[in-house]
């Protein structure tokens, strides 16, 4: 069986010394230490490049969990977009920031549709529950009897 060839994209010394100073948790910021900016980029370059899951991640970038949970914090605070519009002189790492940003769009798009999916099926299911809650209507002895008059009407006729 053929195994499909992963792309990668490490990025050159020359993109990274234009894109360090740009990022968080670096030695002159207070708080957190991110431990290695560099692999966590490249790490997410190779999960949009080759459009895979996040569970697929090899093992060489880390513990997958990890970098997709700080891939979504980025995300969801626009720093990936504030990356991609910041003044870098690299065409190529540009298109590769605005790559990663559209993926962070889709992916949150489909987030929030499994969100909206999982609330229409909690309505479905409590709109189940209370119809099978009411309880059925009693046939009255009227009904019987009307049943009943019509068959002998069919019979005498």
């Amino acid at each position: 069986m053929n195994q499909v060839q992963k792309q990668e994209m490490k990025l050159r010394d020359e993109q990274w010394q234009k894109l360090e100073p740009m990022l968080t948790g670096k030695q002159s910021d207070p708080g957190a230490r991110a431990k290695n900016n560099r692999l966590f980029i490249e790490a997410v370059i190779w999960i949009v490049l080759n459009k895979s899951l996040w569970r697929h991640l090899p093992q060489q970038f880390g513990s997958s969990s990890t970098v997709y949970m700080r891939f979504r914090r980025w995300t969801e605070c626009g720093f990936w977009r504030q990356l991609a519009q910041s003044k870098i002189e690299d065409d190529e790492l540009v298109l590769m920031l605005e790559k990663i940003v559209e993926y962070g769009d889709m992916y949150t798009q489909r987030i929030e549709q499994r969100l909206v999916r999982k609330a229409q099926k909690t309505i479905y299911q409590s709109a189940i529950s209370a119809a099978k809650a009411v309880q059925p209507v009693r046939r009255t002895q009227f009904a019987a009897e009307e049943s009943t008059l019509h068959w002998v009407g069919l019979v005498t006729s």
